[in-house]
C-alpha cells in the first residue's frame, strides 16, 4: 500500500513587526529632514538621536550610508509624486495646480534629493529610475497644462522647477539657518511669479531637463 505524499508548504517569509516599520520610517524622516539641513554626510548618530532609536537600529534595517541614502531619495520621490498627482487631479486652474505642487513638494522637503547630483551615488538602481521617470513625468503633465493655458512661460522646463525647488528649500552652506522654513514659502511665491506668462525677460542659456541635471 503506497503512503501519500505530502507536499511541503513553502515557507512563508515572516513580515516586518509593526514596531520595526515605524523605526523605519522614524529613520528615514528624520534623515530625510538632516540631508537638507547639513547634507548626505551628516553623521548617522545623529540621524539615530533625532528618530529617538539607537545606532543599532539603523543599522539593522541599512547596511550602509548609501543603502539609507537610496531609500530616503525614494521615498522623497514617491511623496513628491504623490502630491503632484493630487494636484492635477483636483484643481481646474492648471497654474493653481502647479502653485499647490511647488509648495507641497517643499513641505516634503525636496531639498534631501540633493543627493541624487552627487558622482557617487547610483544613477542606475532600477526602483530610482522608476521613481525618478514617475516624478519627471508628472512634473512634466503640471507644467505642460499650465503652459497649454498660457499661464506658463514657454522657456522653462522641469530642470529649471526642481533646480530652484531644491536650493530655495536648503539653508545656505555653513550657515545655521534654523528658521528657514518660515521664509520657504515666501520666496516660492516670489519664484512662480517669475514663472508666470507673459514672462517680462529673456532667460539665458536653455531650458533645464532632468537629464541635464544628471550630466552636469
Amino acid at each position: 500500500m503506497k503512503t501519500a505524499t505530502v507536499a511541503a508548504e513553502p515557507r512563508r517569509t515572516p513580515r516586518p513587526r509593526a514596531d520595526a516599520l515605524r523605526n523605519r520610517e522614524r529613520i528615514i524622516a528624520a534623515a530625510r529632514e538632516m540631508f537638507v539641513e547639513h547634507g548626505a554626510e551628516v553623521p548617522l548618530d545623529e540621524i539615530a538621536r533625532r528618530a529617538g532609536v539607537g545606532n543599532a537600529t539603523i543599522y539593522r534595517h541599512f547596511a550602509d550610508r548609501s543603502e539609507l541614502i537610496t531609500s530616503v531619495v525614494l521615498s522623497v520621490m514617491d511623496r513628491v509624486s504623490a502630491r503632484a498627482e493630487a494636484a492635477a487631479a483636483e484643481e481646474a486652474d492648471p497654474f493653481a495646480a502647479l502653485r499647490r505642487f511647488v509648495h507641497a513638494a517643499a513641505d516634503e522637503r525636496i531639498g534631501a534629493l540633493c543627493p541624487m547630483l552627487s558622482d557617487t551615488f547610483d544613477q542606475d538602481h532600477a526602483e530610482l529610475q522608476a521613481a525618478r521617470d514617475r516624478l519627471e513625468r508628472d512634473v512634466e503633465g503640471l507644467m505642460q497644462r499650465a503652459r497649454a493655458a498660457g499661464r506658463l512661460r514657454t522657456d522653462v522646463a522641469v530642470g529649471d522647477l526642481m533646480v530652484a525647488l531644491s536650493q530655495l528649500t536648503r539653508p545656505l552652506p555653513g550657515t545655521g539657518c534654523r528658521n528657514i522654513d518660515q521664509f520657504i514659502h515666501r520666496h516660492l511665491q516670489l519664484f512662480l511669479d517669475g514663472l508666470q506668462a507673459p514672462a517680462r525677460s529673456q532667460l539665458p542659456g536653455s531650458a533645464a531637463t532632468l537629464d541635464d541635471l544628471r550630466k552636469s
